[in-house]
């Protein structure tokens, strides 16, 4: 987050520094009012676009065998631009190599999941899914020991972590 405040000043730094020199060029023709405004709004432009293009920065850096099965899109009140097109501030992310069959449920699978989230650290969560009945669990020791006892939720047929945890569906 420091960084990217870092850039965003350097951003409106850079802009103001255009301005001057173009103010320079032509003999002082730039009116005064046309140096903070091309920083300022430089800096609200990095910001915007950085917020925005923040989570396909994220999905593109993710490792071979990650990837994204979910994203949460968000509107607020006091980034009104977020009302005409969403920003996705959340993405839920499948590592296939962590996928594993339960001999004892051989249609349900343990798999770990990563919650990405802008401005917080990186979350791990295992998770079971059972490929029969279209459902996710989060993982217990009860859910481990006899999947029956795990506190299933429903999730449709076509929803991406069941095409990604059971491509025979």
């Amino acid at each position: 987050m420091f960084l990217e405040l870092i850039a965003i000043f350097a951003a409106g730094f850079g802009a103001a520094g255009a301005v001057l020199l173009l103010n320079r060029l032509t003999g002082g023709r730039v009116p005064g009012w046309v140096m903070p405004a091309a920083a300022g709004l430089t800096m609200l432009g990095f910001g915007i676009w950085s917020e925005y293009t923040w989570a396909a920065r994220t999905a593109e850096a993710l490792p071979e065998g990650v990837e994204v099965v979910d994203s949460t899109e968000t509107r607020a009140l006091w980034k009104p631009w977020t009302y005409l097109m969403p920003q996705t501030t959340r993405l839920v992310a499948l590592d296939r190599s962590t996928i594993r069959d339960n001999p004892d449920a051989p249609q349900v699978r343990l798999v770990e999941l990563y919650l990405f989230q802008r401005w917080r650290a990186t979350e791990s969560l295992p998770v079971l899914v059972d490929c029969a009945r279209s459902a996710r669990a989060l993982v217990t020791d009860a859910a481990l020991e006899e999947p029956a006892k795990a506190d299933w939720t429903q999730i449709p047929k076509d929803d991406p972590l069941i095409r990604a945890v059971c491509p025979e569906q």
